[in-house]
Protein backbone atom coordinates (compact mmCIF):
# COMPACT_ATOMS: atom_id res chain seq x y z
CA UNK A 1 0.00 0.00 0.00
CA UNK A 2 2.68 2.28 0.55
CA UNK A 3 4.27 1.58 -2.23
CA UNK A 4 1.44 2.23 -4.38
CA UNK A 5 1.06 5.96 -2.59
CA UNK A 6 4.46 6.63 -3.44
CA UNK A 7 3.91 5.59 -6.85
CA UNK A 8 0.60 7.79 -7.31
CA UNK A 9 2.67 10.85 -5.00
CA UNK A 10 5.39 10.53 -8.03
CA UNK A 11 2.65 10.54 -11.24
CA UNK A 12 1.24 13.41 -9.33
CA UNK A 13 4.16 15.44 -8.88
CA UNK A 14 5.59 14.34 -12.52
CA UNK A 15 1.79 15.39 -14.41
CA UNK A 16 2.78 19.50 -14.35
CA UNK A 17 5.65 18.55 -16.65
CA UNK A 18 3.60 16.62 -19.34
CA UNK A 19 2.90 19.20 -21.50
CA UNK A 20 6.67 20.35 -22.26
CA UNK A 21 8.07 20.21 -25.20
CA UNK A 22 11.13 18.10 -26.74
CA UNK A 23 14.29 19.67 -25.68
CA UNK A 24 18.11 19.84 -27.04
CA UNK A 25 18.82 16.33 -28.00
CA UNK A 26 15.59 15.30 -29.04
CA UNK A 27 16.03 16.66 -31.76
CA UNK A 28 19.00 15.16 -32.98
CA UNK A 29 17.86 11.93 -32.43
CA UNK A 30 13.62 11.36 -32.45
CA UNK A 31 13.32 12.54 -36.18
CA UNK A 32 14.84 9.31 -37.46
CA UNK A 33 11.46 8.03 -36.61
CA UNK A 34 10.44 9.57 -39.96
CA UNK A 35 13.71 10.11 -41.53
CA UNK A 36 12.00 7.43 -44.58
CA UNK A 37 8.44 7.47 -43.79
CA UNK A 38 5.98 6.33 -41.90
CA UNK A 39 7.07 3.19 -39.82
CA UNK A 40 3.97 1.15 -40.91
CA UNK A 41 5.70 -1.69 -42.68
CA UNK A 42 8.53 -3.95 -42.35
CA UNK A 43 11.28 -2.54 -44.72
CA UNK A 44 11.06 1.36 -42.67
CA UNK A 45 11.20 -0.24 -38.93
CA UNK A 46 14.10 -2.25 -39.88
CA UNK A 47 15.81 1.00 -41.48
CA UNK A 48 15.08 3.10 -38.36
CA UNK A 49 16.01 0.33 -36.01
CA UNK A 50 19.71 -0.15 -37.58
CA UNK A 51 19.79 4.15 -37.90
CA UNK A 52 21.26 4.55 -34.62
CA UNK A 53 24.78 5.73 -34.85
CA UNK A 54 25.59 5.94 -30.66
CA UNK A 55 27.82 3.47 -29.40
CA UNK A 56 28.93 0.26 -31.31
CA UNK A 57 25.23 -0.99 -30.98
CA UNK A 58 23.65 2.36 -31.73
CA UNK A 59 21.27 1.75 -28.74
CA UNK A 60 18.22 -0.63 -30.91
CA UNK A 61 15.78 -0.99 -27.55
CA UNK A 62 15.90 2.92 -26.94
CA UNK A 63 14.99 3.12 -30.22
CA UNK A 64 12.99 0.12 -30.50
CA UNK A 65 10.73 1.88 -27.18
CA UNK A 66 10.67 5.05 -28.95
CA UNK A 67 7.47 3.37 -31.49
CA UNK A 68 5.99 3.43 -28.59
CA UNK A 69 4.68 6.84 -29.12
CA UNK A 70 4.84 7.61 -32.57
CA UNK A 71 5.62 5.91 -36.04
CA UNK A 72 5.90 9.39 -37.97
CA UNK A 73 7.56 12.31 -37.37
CA UNK A 74 6.61 15.22 -36.39
CA UNK A 75 5.43 14.05 -33.18
CA UNK A 76 3.88 15.29 -29.99
CA UNK A 77 6.23 15.43 -27.26
CA UNK A 78 3.60 14.16 -24.58
CA UNK A 79 2.96 10.52 -25.12
CA UNK A 80 6.71 10.40 -25.18
CA UNK A 81 6.79 12.17 -22.02
CA UNK A 82 3.82 9.85 -20.19
CA UNK A 83 5.65 6.91 -21.30
CA UNK A 84 9.10 7.84 -19.08
CA UNK A 85 7.07 9.17 -16.56
CA UNK A 86 6.07 5.26 -15.96
CA UNK A 87 9.09 3.74 -17.43
CA UNK A 88 10.42 6.10 -13.95
CA UNK A 89 7.30 4.40 -11.98
CA UNK A 90 7.99 1.08 -12.88
CA UNK A 91 11.95 1.59 -12.28
CA UNK A 92 11.02 2.89 -8.32
CA UNK A 93 8.93 -0.52 -7.56
CA UNK A 94 11.48 -2.61 -8.94
CA UNK A 95 14.04 -0.74 -6.85
CA UNK A 96 12.07 -1.25 -3.80
CA UNK A 97 11.88 -4.96 -4.33
CA UNK A 98 16.12 -4.86 -4.67
CA UNK A 99 16.29 -3.17 -1.43
CA UNK A 100 13.87 -4.80 0.44
CA UNK A 101 15.77 -8.05 -0.65
CA UNK A 102 19.33 -5.86 0.01
CA UNK A 103 17.81 -5.59 3.52
CA UNK A 104 16.53 -8.97 4.14
CA UNK A 105 20.12 -10.11 3.27
CA UNK A 106 21.26 -7.90 6.22
CA UNK A 107 19.36 -10.08 8.28
CA UNK A 108 16.96 -6.58 8.91
CA UNK A 109 14.23 -6.76 11.18
CA UNK A 110 10.93 -7.38 8.78
CA UNK A 111 9.63 -3.42 9.46
CA UNK A 112 13.17 -2.30 9.00
CA UNK A 113 13.61 -3.46 5.68
CA UNK A 114 10.34 -2.25 4.45
CA UNK A 115 11.14 1.32 6.18
CA UNK A 116 14.34 0.86 4.23
CA UNK A 117 13.14 -0.27 1.31
CA UNK A 118 10.14 2.52 0.77
CA UNK A 119 12.65 5.32 1.79
CA UNK A 120 15.15 4.52 -0.40
CA UNK A 121 13.08 3.81 -3.01
CA UNK A 122 10.67 6.71 -2.44
CA UNK A 123 13.73 9.27 -2.16
CA UNK A 124 15.38 8.41 -5.69
CA UNK A 125 11.39 8.02 -7.62
CA UNK A 126 10.65 12.10 -6.04
CA UNK A 127 14.11 13.29 -5.67
CA UNK A 128 13.63 16.77 -8.04
CA UNK A 129 16.98 15.94 -9.98
CA UNK A 130 15.93 13.09 -11.71
CA UNK A 131 13.50 15.48 -13.39
CA UNK A 132 15.89 16.04 -15.92
CA UNK A 133 16.44 12.61 -16.65
CA UNK A 134 12.70 11.39 -16.79
CA UNK A 135 10.80 14.71 -18.61
CA UNK A 136 13.75 14.92 -20.89
CA UNK A 137 12.38 12.05 -23.87
CA UNK A 138 15.91 10.96 -25.13
CA UNK A 139 17.40 10.80 -21.57
CA UNK A 140 14.89 6.93 -22.10
CA UNK A 141 17.91 5.55 -23.03
CA UNK A 142 19.46 6.49 -19.61
CA UNK A 143 16.18 4.88 -18.04
CA UNK A 144 16.01 1.71 -19.63
CA UNK A 145 19.31 0.16 -18.64
CA UNK A 146 18.62 1.15 -15.30
CA UNK A 147 15.91 -0.98 -15.73
CA UNK A 148 18.25 -3.90 -16.90
CA UNK A 149 20.69 -3.31 -14.00
CA UNK A 150 17.78 -3.79 -11.56
CA UNK A 151 16.31 -6.75 -13.12
CA UNK A 152 19.69 -7.50 -12.97
CA UNK A 153 20.29 -7.61 -9.28
CA UNK A 154 16.94 -9.48 -8.19
CA UNK A 155 18.03 -12.32 -11.05
CA UNK A 156 21.09 -12.89 -9.32
CA UNK A 157 19.77 -12.83 -5.92
CA UNK A 158 17.34 -15.14 -6.92
CA UNK A 159 19.69 -17.26 -8.30
CA UNK A 160 21.56 -17.48 -5.44
CA UNK A 161 18.93 -18.70 -3.51
CA UNK A 162 18.32 -21.10 -5.91
CA UNK A 163 21.77 -22.30 -5.82
CA UNK A 164 21.60 -22.14 -1.52
CA UNK A 165 18.53 -24.31 -1.77
CA UNK A 166 20.99 -26.99 -3.98
CA UNK A 167 19.33 -25.90 -7.51
CA UNK A 168 23.07 -25.68 -8.92
CA UNK A 169 21.44 -25.92 -12.93
CA UNK A 170 19.00 -23.50 -11.76
CA UNK A 171 21.38 -21.25 -10.02
CA UNK A 172 24.24 -20.86 -12.84
CA UNK A 173 21.68 -20.56 -15.18
CA UNK A 174 19.83 -18.16 -13.47
CA UNK A 175 23.19 -16.38 -12.57
CA UNK A 176 24.51 -16.13 -16.45
CA UNK A 177 21.02 -14.89 -17.63
CA UNK A 178 21.15 -12.16 -14.84
CA UNK A 179 24.87 -10.95 -15.53
CA UNK A 180 25.35 -11.73 -18.42
CA UNK A 181 21.93 -11.55 -19.99
CA UNK A 182 20.68 -8.16 -18.54
CA UNK A 183 24.03 -6.44 -19.23
CA UNK A 184 23.57 -7.23 -23.23
CA UNK A 185 20.09 -5.80 -22.94
CA UNK A 186 21.48 -2.74 -20.97
CA UNK A 187 23.99 -2.20 -23.85
CA UNK A 188 21.69 -1.98 -26.68
CA UNK A 189 19.77 0.61 -24.81
CA UNK A 190 23.16 2.76 -24.14
CA UNK A 191 26.98 2.13 -23.45
CA UNK A 192 26.71 2.28 -19.40
CA UNK A 193 24.77 -0.68 -19.03
CA UNK A 194 28.77 -2.43 -19.65
CA UNK A 195 28.42 -1.39 -15.90
CA UNK A 196 26.24 -3.84 -14.80
CA UNK A 197 28.64 -6.70 -13.85
CA UNK A 198 30.82 -4.38 -12.09
CA UNK A 199 27.78 -3.11 -10.03
CA UNK A 200 26.88 -7.09 -8.98
CA UNK A 201 30.41 -7.80 -8.21
CA UNK A 202 30.03 -4.52 -5.76
CA UNK A 203 27.24 -5.98 -4.43
CA UNK A 204 28.47 -9.39 -3.99
CA UNK A 205 31.42 -8.61 -2.18
CA UNK A 206 30.09 -6.19 -0.04
CA UNK A 207 26.84 -7.42 1.09
CA UNK A 208 25.42 -10.81 -0.60
CA UNK A 209 28.74 -12.80 0.14
CA UNK A 210 29.51 -11.78 3.53
CA UNK A 211 25.50 -11.46 4.79
CA UNK A 212 24.34 -14.52 3.17
CA UNK A 213 26.85 -17.07 2.56
CA UNK A 214 26.01 -20.48 0.81
CA UNK A 215 25.22 -23.98 3.10
CA UNK A 216 28.11 -25.62 2.16
CA UNK A 217 31.68 -25.99 1.00
CA UNK A 218 30.63 -26.87 -2.76
CA UNK A 219 27.92 -24.42 -3.41
CA UNK A 220 30.24 -21.49 -1.54
CA UNK A 221 33.35 -22.46 -4.43
CA UNK A 222 29.79 -22.44 -7.30
CA UNK A 223 29.51 -18.33 -6.37
CA UNK A 224 33.14 -17.52 -6.00
CA UNK A 225 33.89 -19.24 -9.22
CA UNK A 226 30.10 -17.30 -11.07
CA UNK A 227 31.11 -14.27 -9.54
CA UNK A 228 34.88 -14.27 -11.15
CA UNK A 229 33.53 -15.35 -14.76
CA UNK A 230 30.47 -13.65 -14.70
CA UNK A 231 31.38 -10.34 -13.18
CA UNK A 232 35.03 -9.73 -12.41
CA UNK A 233 36.07 -10.74 -16.27
CA UNK A 234 33.78 -8.77 -17.64
CA UNK A 235 34.39 -5.94 -15.00
CA UNK A 236 38.34 -6.48 -15.73
CA UNK A 237 37.83 -5.77 -19.25
CA UNK A 238 35.78 -3.19 -19.63
CA UNK A 239 38.60 -1.34 -17.41
CA UNK A 240 41.28 -2.43 -19.81
CA UNK A 241 39.17 -1.50 -22.72
CA UNK A 242 39.07 2.46 -21.11
CA UNK A 243 42.63 2.34 -20.88
CA UNK A 244 43.62 1.16 -23.91
CA UNK A 245 41.48 4.00 -25.52
CA UNK A 246 43.16 6.58 -23.57
CA UNK A 247 45.93 7.52 -26.34
CA UNK A 248 42.89 7.63 -29.14
CA UNK A 249 41.13 9.60 -26.65
CA UNK A 250 43.84 12.15 -25.92
CA UNK A 251 44.03 12.99 -30.02
CA UNK A 252 40.13 13.08 -30.06
CA UNK A 253 39.43 15.30 -27.59
CA UNK A 254 42.17 17.95 -28.61
CA UNK A 255 40.01 18.08 -31.79
CA UNK A 256 36.40 18.36 -30.36
CA UNK A 257 36.69 19.80 -27.58
CA UNK A 258 38.03 23.08 -25.27
CA UNK A 259 39.46 20.84 -22.58
CA UNK A 260 42.28 18.43 -22.67
CA UNK A 261 41.31 15.07 -20.60
CA UNK A 262 43.38 15.68 -17.91
CA UNK A 263 41.86 19.06 -17.43
CA UNK A 264 38.58 16.51 -17.62
CA UNK A 265 40.20 14.61 -14.82
CA UNK A 266 40.91 17.06 -12.85
CA UNK A 267 37.52 18.85 -13.47
CA UNK A 268 35.39 15.65 -12.72
CA UNK A 269 35.68 15.30 -8.73
CA UNK A 270 34.46 18.67 -8.85
CA UNK A 271 31.67 17.26 -10.84
CA UNK A 272 30.64 14.32 -8.72
CA UNK A 273 30.82 16.04 -5.47
CA UNK A 274 28.70 18.87 -6.84
CA UNK A 275 26.34 15.71 -7.95
CA UNK A 276 26.51 14.31 -4.36
CA UNK A 277 25.94 18.11 -3.21
CA UNK A 278 22.40 18.38 -5.30
CA UNK A 279 21.26 14.77 -4.34
CA UNK A 280 21.94 15.52 -0.39
CA UNK A 281 20.71 19.15 -0.49
CA UNK A 282 17.90 19.18 -3.52
CA UNK A 283 16.91 22.37 -4.90
CA UNK A 284 13.94 23.48 -6.85
CA UNK A 285 15.51 24.87 -9.47
CA UNK A 286 19.26 23.68 -11.34
CA UNK A 287 21.40 24.37 -14.18
CA UNK A 288 19.21 22.03 -16.48
CA UNK A 289 20.78 21.14 -19.46
CA UNK A 290 22.67 23.62 -20.25
CA UNK A 291 26.06 23.14 -18.29
CA UNK A 292 28.39 24.26 -21.11
CA UNK A 293 30.00 27.22 -19.17
CA UNK A 294 30.78 24.56 -16.02
CA UNK A 295 34.35 25.87 -15.17
CA UNK A 296 37.18 23.40 -16.85
CA UNK A 297 39.76 22.91 -13.88
CA UNK A 298 43.24 23.93 -16.00
CA UNK A 299 45.65 23.07 -12.47
CA UNK A 300 45.24 22.19 -8.97
CA UNK A 301 44.51 25.12 -7.47
CA UNK A 302 42.21 26.91 -10.96
CA UNK A 303 39.41 26.88 -9.55
CA UNK A 304 40.66 26.19 -6.04
CA UNK A 305 37.84 23.70 -5.33
CA UNK A 306 40.11 21.77 -7.42
CA UNK A 307 42.58 20.23 -5.28
CA UNK A 308 39.62 19.40 -2.28
CA UNK A 309 37.54 17.42 -4.59
CA UNK A 310 40.72 15.58 -6.05
CA UNK A 311 41.35 14.29 -2.54
CA UNK A 312 37.86 14.18 -1.59
CA UNK A 313 36.82 11.27 -3.95
CA UNK A 314 39.38 9.40 -3.17
CA UNK A 315 38.89 9.70 0.13
CA UNK A 316 35.42 8.79 0.16
CA UNK A 317 36.07 5.63 -1.74
CA UNK A 318 38.75 4.70 0.94
CA UNK A 319 36.00 5.76 3.51
CA UNK A 320 33.63 3.08 2.06
CA UNK A 321 36.17 0.40 1.92
CA UNK A 322 36.75 0.75 5.47
CA UNK A 323 33.61 0.50 6.61
CA UNK A 324 32.68 -2.07 4.47
CA UNK A 325 32.20 -4.74 7.45
CA UNK A 326 30.95 -2.78 9.84
CA UNK A 327 28.14 -0.68 7.87
CA UNK A 328 28.13 -2.53 4.22
CA UNK A 329 25.06 -0.48 3.38
CA UNK A 330 26.87 2.61 3.49
CA UNK A 331 29.63 1.07 1.72
CA UNK A 332 27.63 -0.13 -1.39
CA UNK A 333 25.80 2.95 -1.53
CA UNK A 334 28.69 4.98 -1.93
CA UNK A 335 30.50 2.98 -3.71
CA UNK A 336 27.34 2.32 -6.07
CA UNK A 337 27.76 5.50 -6.91
CA UNK A 338 31.41 5.76 -8.15
CA UNK A 339 31.63 3.02 -10.07
CA UNK A 340 28.04 4.09 -11.34
CA UNK A 341 30.26 6.98 -13.02
CA UNK A 342 32.64 5.16 -14.48
CA UNK A 343 32.66 5.34 -18.14
CA UNK A 344 30.60 8.72 -18.37
CA UNK A 345 32.36 10.79 -15.76
CA UNK A 346 36.12 9.27 -16.23
CA UNK A 347 38.60 10.04 -19.44
CA UNK A 348 35.99 9.46 -21.71
CA UNK A 349 35.88 12.61 -23.62
CA UNK A 350 32.30 13.50 -22.91
CA UNK A 351 30.96 16.72 -22.24
CA UNK A 352 31.62 17.22 -18.49
CA UNK A 353 28.33 17.93 -17.14
CA UNK A 354 24.76 15.99 -17.03
CA UNK A 355 22.39 16.03 -14.17
CA UNK A 356 20.72 12.72 -15.99
CA UNK A 357 24.51 10.91 -15.52
CA UNK A 358 22.81 10.50 -11.88
CA UNK A 359 19.80 8.63 -12.81
CA UNK A 360 21.73 5.08 -12.28
CA UNK A 361 24.30 5.73 -9.88
CA UNK A 362 22.23 7.87 -7.15
CA UNK A 363 19.72 4.59 -6.96
CA UNK A 364 21.32 3.32 -3.15
CA UNK A 365 22.03 6.67 -1.89
CA UNK A 366 19.03 6.62 0.26
CA UNK A 367 18.88 3.75 1.62
CA UNK A 368 21.09 3.82 4.34
CA UNK A 369 19.45 6.95 5.43
CA UNK A 370 16.21 5.06 5.73
CA UNK A 371 17.58 1.83 7.50
CA UNK A 372 18.60 4.53 10.13
CA UNK A 373 15.08 5.83 10.18
CA UNK A 374 13.43 2.20 10.73
CA UNK A 375 15.62 1.25 13.47
CA UNK A 376 13.89 -0.45 16.14
CA UNK A 377 13.72 1.35 19.29
CA UNK A 378 12.31 4.38 20.80
CA UNK A 379 10.62 7.48 19.14
CA UNK A 380 10.84 5.04 15.73
CA UNK A 381 7.27 6.91 15.30
CA UNK A 382 9.02 10.15 15.41
CA UNK A 383 12.22 8.57 12.87
CA UNK A 384 8.83 7.76 10.30
CA UNK A 385 7.52 10.83 10.88
CA UNK A 386 10.38 12.15 9.42
CA UNK A 387 11.06 10.26 6.45
CA UNK A 388 7.46 10.84 5.24
CA UNK A 389 8.00 14.35 5.82
CA UNK A 390 11.35 14.09 3.62
CA UNK A 391 9.78 12.46 1.14
CA UNK A 392 6.85 14.64 1.00
CA UNK A 393 9.22 17.83 0.55
CA UNK A 394 11.08 15.92 -2.22
CA UNK A 395 8.04 15.35 -3.95
CA UNK A 396 7.16 19.67 -3.62
CA UNK A 397 9.95 20.06 -5.21
CA UNK A 398 9.90 17.96 -7.95
CA UNK A 399 6.41 19.24 -8.58
CA UNK A 400 7.68 22.83 -8.66
CA UNK A 401 10.46 21.77 -11.44
CA UNK A 402 8.53 19.66 -13.19
CA UNK A 403 5.90 22.85 -13.42
CA UNK A 404 8.96 24.51 -15.18
CA UNK A 405 9.09 21.48 -17.25
CA UNK A 406 6.01 22.16 -18.62
CA UNK A 407 6.09 25.44 -19.64
CA UNK A 408 8.60 25.17 -22.26
CA UNK A 409 9.36 29.21 -22.94
CA UNK A 410 9.57 29.94 -19.48
CA UNK A 411 11.40 27.20 -18.87
CA UNK A 412 14.15 28.39 -21.72
CA UNK A 413 13.94 31.69 -19.94
CA UNK A 414 14.71 30.50 -16.52
CA UNK A 415 17.48 28.59 -17.76
CA UNK A 416 19.26 31.61 -19.50
CA UNK A 417 19.20 33.47 -16.37
CA UNK A 418 20.09 30.71 -14.37
CA UNK A 419 23.15 29.91 -16.87
CA UNK A 420 23.95 33.43 -18.00
CA UNK A 421 27.25 32.13 -18.97
CA UNK A 422 25.78 29.04 -21.10
CA UNK A 423 25.55 29.98 -25.36
CA UNK A 424 23.12 27.03 -25.43
CA UNK A 425 20.84 28.14 -22.91
CA UNK A 426 21.24 32.11 -24.45
CA UNK A 427 20.35 30.23 -27.94
CA UNK A 428 18.20 28.50 -26.85
CA UNK A 429 15.80 31.23 -25.19
CA UNK A 430 16.60 32.89 -28.24
CA UNK A 431 15.02 30.48 -30.66
CA UNK A 432 11.61 30.42 -28.07
CA UNK A 433 11.96 34.59 -28.06
CA UNK A 434 12.01 34.07 -32.23
CA UNK A 435 9.13 31.28 -32.02
CA UNK A 436 7.11 33.72 -29.98
CA UNK A 437 7.69 36.65 -32.40
CA UNK A 438 10.72 38.52 -30.13
CA UNK A 439 13.30 38.82 -32.85
CA UNK A 440 13.95 42.19 -31.11
CA UNK A 441 14.71 40.40 -27.48
CA UNK A 442 16.26 37.55 -29.61
CA UNK A 443 18.52 39.59 -31.28
CA UNK A 444 19.49 41.58 -28.08
CA UNK A 445 20.36 38.76 -26.02
CA UNK A 446 22.82 36.94 -28.69
CA UNK A 447 24.26 40.33 -28.85
CA UNK A 448 25.20 40.71 -25.25
CA UNK A 449 26.38 37.09 -25.52
CA UNK A 450 28.49 37.46 -28.35
CA UNK A 451 31.73 39.04 -27.13
CA UNK A 452 31.69 36.21 -24.59
CA UNK A 453 31.52 33.76 -26.60
CA UNK A 454 33.44 34.40 -29.73
CA UNK A 455 34.15 31.14 -31.30
CA UNK A 456 30.57 29.46 -30.89
CA UNK A 457 28.81 28.92 -33.74
CA UNK A 458 25.32 29.03 -31.99
CA UNK A 459 25.53 32.74 -31.11
CA UNK A 460 26.24 34.52 -34.41
CA UNK A 461 23.78 31.96 -36.50
CA UNK A 462 20.98 32.58 -34.44
CA UNK A 463 21.86 36.33 -34.27
CA UNK A 464 21.64 36.18 -38.01
CA UNK A 465 18.17 34.47 -38.21
CA UNK A 466 17.18 37.24 -35.54
CA UNK A 467 18.05 40.03 -37.83
CA UNK A 468 17.03 38.32 -40.93
CA UNK A 469 13.66 37.99 -39.39
CA UNK A 470 13.67 41.95 -38.87
CA UNK A 471 15.05 42.69 -42.26
CA UNK A 472 18.12 44.39 -40.46
CA UNK A 473 20.93 41.76 -41.29
CA UNK A 474 24.19 43.57 -40.05
CA UNK A 475 27.39 43.13 -41.38
CA UNK A 476 28.59 42.75 -37.56
CA UNK A 477 26.92 39.98 -37.65
CA UNK A 478 27.98 38.11 -40.55
CA UNK A 479 32.05 38.65 -39.42
CA UNK A 480 31.08 37.44 -36.22
CA UNK A 481 29.67 34.34 -37.99
CA UNK A 482 33.09 34.22 -39.95
CA UNK A 483 35.40 34.36 -36.96
CA UNK A 484 33.53 31.47 -35.28
CA UNK A 485 33.46 29.17 -38.55
CA UNK A 486 37.26 29.38 -39.18
CA UNK A 487 38.09 29.13 -35.05
CA UNK A 488 35.29 26.63 -33.48
CA UNK A 489 36.39 23.20 -32.64
CA UNK A 490 33.20 22.08 -32.45
CA UNK A 491 29.74 22.69 -34.10
CA UNK A 492 30.12 20.96 -37.67
CA UNK A 493 27.13 19.56 -37.64
CA UNK A 494 25.25 23.55 -36.37
CA UNK A 495 27.13 24.60 -39.32
CA UNK A 496 26.33 22.03 -41.92
CA UNK A 497 22.78 22.42 -40.67
CA UNK A 498 22.76 26.34 -41.43
CA UNK A 499 24.49 26.38 -44.57
CA UNK A 500 21.50 24.55 -45.72
CA UNK A 501 19.11 26.98 -44.49
CA UNK A 502 21.10 29.62 -45.67
CA UNK A 503 21.15 28.45 -49.41
CA UNK A 504 17.70 27.92 -49.21
CA UNK A 505 17.22 31.52 -47.95
CA UNK A 506 19.94 33.16 -50.80
CA UNK A 507 17.58 31.45 -53.42
CA UNK A 508 14.77 32.57 -52.16
CA UNK A 509 16.19 35.85 -51.32
CA UNK A 510 14.40 36.12 -47.87
CA UNK A 511 17.20 37.63 -46.02
CA UNK A 512 18.54 40.94 -47.32
CA UNK A 513 22.44 40.85 -47.03
CA UNK A 514 22.49 37.01 -47.58
CA UNK A 515 23.41 36.11 -51.00
CA UNK A 516 25.48 33.34 -52.71
CA UNK A 517 28.76 35.66 -52.58
CA UNK A 518 28.42 35.76 -48.84
CA UNK A 519 27.79 32.26 -48.26
CA UNK A 520 30.63 31.44 -50.16
CA UNK A 521 32.68 33.66 -48.26
CA UNK A 522 31.22 32.14 -44.65
CA UNK A 523 32.22 28.66 -46.89
CA UNK A 524 35.63 29.70 -47.32
CA UNK A 525 36.34 30.48 -43.65
CA UNK A 526 34.87 27.22 -42.06
CA UNK A 527 37.23 25.52 -45.10
CA UNK A 528 40.37 27.24 -43.60
CA UNK A 529 39.43 25.79 -39.66
CA UNK A 530 42.79 24.11 -38.77
CA UNK A 531 40.34 21.80 -36.47
CA UNK A 532 37.60 21.22 -39.24
CA UNK A 533 39.90 19.98 -41.59
CA UNK A 534 41.42 17.58 -39.93
CA UNK A 535 38.71 15.22 -39.47
CA UNK A 536 37.43 13.57 -42.75
CA UNK A 537 33.56 13.72 -41.90
CA UNK A 538 34.16 17.66 -41.52
CA UNK A 539 36.09 17.26 -44.76
CA UNK A 540 33.22 15.96 -46.69
CA UNK A 541 30.81 18.13 -45.34
CA UNK A 542 32.63 21.42 -46.54
CA UNK A 543 32.71 19.79 -50.01
CA UNK A 544 29.28 18.82 -50.29
CA UNK A 545 28.12 21.85 -49.10
CA UNK A 546 30.52 23.62 -51.54
CA UNK A 547 28.67 21.30 -54.28
CA UNK A 548 25.49 22.62 -53.25
CA UNK A 549 26.29 26.19 -53.74
CA UNK A 550 28.30 25.58 -57.06
CA UNK A 551 24.60 23.81 -58.02
CA UNK A 552 22.72 26.47 -56.73
CA UNK A 553 24.32 28.75 -58.80
CA UNK A 554 23.99 26.81 -61.63
CA UNK A 555 27.54 25.46 -62.50
CA UNK A 556 26.86 21.95 -62.95
CA UNK A 557 30.16 20.83 -63.27
CA UNK A 558 32.03 22.21 -60.73
CA UNK A 559 29.11 21.00 -58.66
CA UNK A 560 30.04 17.28 -59.65
CA UNK A 561 33.19 17.33 -59.14
CA UNK A 562 33.08 18.73 -55.31
CA UNK A 563 30.68 15.70 -54.71
CA UNK A 564 32.86 13.01 -56.02
CA UNK A 565 35.84 14.97 -54.06
CA UNK A 566 33.37 14.48 -51.15
CA UNK A 567 32.46 10.97 -51.97
CA UNK A 568 36.22 9.93 -52.31
CA UNK A 569 36.92 10.69 -48.82
CA UNK A 570 34.57 8.94 -46.94
CA UNK A 571 32.69 6.46 -49.90
CA UNK A 572 29.12 5.57 -48.50
CA UNK A 573 26.18 5.12 -50.48
CA UNK A 574 23.99 7.13 -48.48
CA UNK A 575 26.31 10.17 -49.41
CA UNK A 576 26.37 8.86 -53.24
CA UNK A 577 22.30 8.65 -53.43
CA UNK A 578 21.95 12.05 -51.70
CA UNK A 579 24.40 13.87 -54.40
CA UNK A 580 22.83 11.65 -57.71
CA UNK A 581 19.59 12.86 -56.43
CA UNK A 582 20.47 16.77 -56.07
CA UNK A 583 22.32 16.54 -59.77
CA UNK A 584 19.19 14.74 -60.99
CA UNK A 585 16.28 17.06 -59.66
CA UNK A 586 18.32 20.14 -61.23
CA UNK A 587 18.78 17.83 -64.85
Amino acid sequence: VALAVLLVAAWLAYHPGLSGDFLFDDFGNLPAIGATGPIHHWATFWRYLTSGNADPTGRPLTLLSFLIDARDWPASPYPFKVTNVLLHLLNGALLCTVLLRLGQALKLEALQARIAALFGAGAWLLHPLLVSTTLYVVQREAMLPASFVLLGMLGWIAARDALAQGHRRRGWFGMIAAAWGCTVLALLCKGNGALLPLLLLLVEWILLGPSRPMPSHVLQRDVRRASLLLLALPSVLLVLWMLKMIPGLVTAAAGIRDWTIGQRMLSEPRVLLDYLHLLFVPQAHSTGLFNDAFPVSTGLLHPWTTLPCVLGVPALIAFAFAVRKRHPAIALALLFFFAGHLLESTWLPLELYYEHRNYLPAMLLFWPIGIGLGMPGGLRWLRQALAVAVLVLLGALTWQRASLWGDAYLQARVWAAINPDSARAQASAAQYDLAHGRPRIAAARLRNALPAHPDDLQIPVNLIGAECRMASLRPQSLQALRHALATSKVGGTLGFNWFNEALDMAAHRTCKGLDFATIQGLLDAAAANPDWRAYKGSRQDLAHLQGMLDLAQGQPAQALAEFDRALAITPRPDTALEQAAMLGSRG
